[in-house]
């Protein structure tokens, strides 16, 4: 009987009573709880603690984040948010089917641009851009957060209206993902120094309604620009921009750009150029540089035109520490013409990474090429792009021209001052144990191999690299590392 009274009594100390008793878990100081509740899978579960006992009935409000991975009907968002008593750090609100209605998040948009302080994130889980009948509905009005530090919008390609006025003070990062921008919405006024004056870094992914884009800000550090559909005129005036990254947002149309970057450092343009319309100015700074990629075979059409202008590109630029490209195959070259002659000049390099999508076929003609305009070279990546089933059962047929001319087999090229090499998915086959005997010879001096290893497996990277240590010279170390983060 003592024993079953004591277990009852123990129950009764975890749960609490009725009566407000203390139980051993909500004596604990409010901050180590909040840190419990934190833990939680989102604002709602945390909220469902109120029933333990009174000790924990407030104790939600007093989180700093609030997350609505599902979000809850609009108007308990907007009671959440008027309830809350702390400083509200990250609001997180997840959409989907008919909660991702612009009119439902009016219902606590405003709130939530008064409370916040922190980092607002919406999240539209809806992937189809034809969900919401292309360009009607109702716009998501976004309201000015004074006190916000960070926004991320993913609409689904809802329709975006930025706050004709307002001032977000304290904003450092905005971020926006498959947005429509309405109407006459000027997302390049909005941004301006004098409406977002802390703005550090700034990224448009997939959006549309966006023909002119020009962005004036002293306070800009980076900015991502990626599949801007219609893009017609892009301009950029920051004089403290260090990255700029676009890619694919002037496709199948004539690019028209002035960009006046003079502290930029890093620069990706992985799209079309045209030199007599695209223009930056001064880049003294300017160390890392990723450029379109260069058509090996082809006829002379859309690939002749596509290498011209990613020849014209590189002629704008004697000497860079960094060079990242792209060289690519076709799946079957037939009566294809090799074009890798027309790749007359590289800037002058320390490290150069290389993106092979060679489908299957022999690289060492194109690389070939390659090294021996950039014989100063002391590091050099090579990633290789997964081919798919069908192209590896499809690709490189006998008697394929891939592995021709066959000057690459024989001639030298001096690459004395190459030390470190990187390549990512290195199957070990014959192409490509063929060249790198060839590397192994033309950089005597290479220090290190590492054999980095993302869609295929350790065992398979581990045979790979016996391979090599079979033409390796004894002081080349030849090291293995999964694939984490890669630029």
């Amino acid at each position: 009987m003592a024993q079953s009274g004591g277990g009852a009594a123990k129950r009764a100390s975890l749960s609490g009573d009725a009566g407000g008793g203390a139980d051993g878990l909500s004596a604990l100081p409010d901050d180590v709880l909040v840190h419990i509740l934190l833990l939680l899978d989102s604002a709602a579960t945390a909220g469902r603690t109120s029933v333990l006992s009174r000790r924990w009935r407030r104790l939600w409000a007093l989180l700093p984040e609030l997350r609505f991975p599902v979000a809850p009907a609009p108007h308990l968002i907007a009671s959440a948010l008027a309830s809350h008593e702390a400083s509200l750090r990250h609001l997180l609100v997840g959409f989907d089917a008919a909660a991702a209605a612009p009119d439902s998040a009016a219902a606590w948009l405003p709130l939530a641009a008064r409370r916040l302080s922190g980092r607002l994130t919406i999240q539209n889980r809806i992937k189809s851009e034809s969900a919401y009948g292309g360009e009607t509905g109702a716009s998501f009005q976004v309201p000015c957060f004074e006190h916000a530090t960070a926004i991320s919008l993913d609409l689904g390609f809802l329709s975006l209206a930025l706050p004709p006025a307002g001032v977000f003070a304290r904003l450092f990062k905005l971020s926006l993902e498959r947005v429509r921008f309405a109407g006459a919405c000027d997302l390049g006024a909005a941004v301006s120094s004098r409406r977002f004056p802390c703005l550090r870094k700034l990224t448009v992914e997939y959006a549309r309604g966006l023909p002119n884009l020009t962005i004036s800000s002293e306070s800009l550090l980076e900015v991502k620009l990626w599949h801007l559909n219609g893009l017609q005129r892009l301009t950029v005036v920051a004089p403290e921009l260090k990255k700029l990254k676009l890619a694919n947002c002037f496709a199948g149309r004539r690019p028209v750009a002035d960009i006046s970057a003079p502290q930029l450092v890093v620069l990706m343009w992985w799209d079309t150029y045209d030199r007599s319309s695209v223009h930056f100015g001064d880049l003294p700074q300017l160390k890392r540089l990723t450029a379109h990629g260069f058509y090996v075979y082809g006829r002379h059409g859309y690939e002749s035109a596509t290498n011209r202008a990613f020849v014209s590109f590189l002629e704008r630029f004697q000497a860079i520490h960094y060079l990242h490209i792209a060289l690519t195959y076709p799946m079957y070259i037939g009566d294809s013409q090799c074009l890798m002659e027309n790749l007359t000049v590289l800037p002058r390099l320390k490290t150069l990474v290389l993106f092979l999508q060679n489908k299957g076929h022999a690289f060492g003609p194109s690389l070939f090429h390659v090294l021996r305009k950039c014989t100063g070279l002391k590091r050099l990546g090579l990633s290789f792009y997964p081919n798919s089933e069908l192209e590896a059962q499809s690709a490189c047929p006998s008697g394929c021209v891939c592995d021709q001319p066959s000057n690459w087999k024989t001639e030298e090229v001096t690459l004395k001052h190459l030390r470190e090499v990187r390549i990512i998915d290195l199957e070990g086959t014959d192409h490509e144990v063929a060249f790198m005997k060839r590397l192994f010879i033309w950089a005597r001096k290479l220090k290190r191999i590492t054999l980095t290893y993302r869609s295929i497996s350790l065992g398979k990277m581990k045979e790979v690299r016996e391979k090599l240590l079979c033409h390796a010279m004894p002081e080349t170390h030849i090291g293995l590392t999964k694939y984490t983060v890669y630029e």
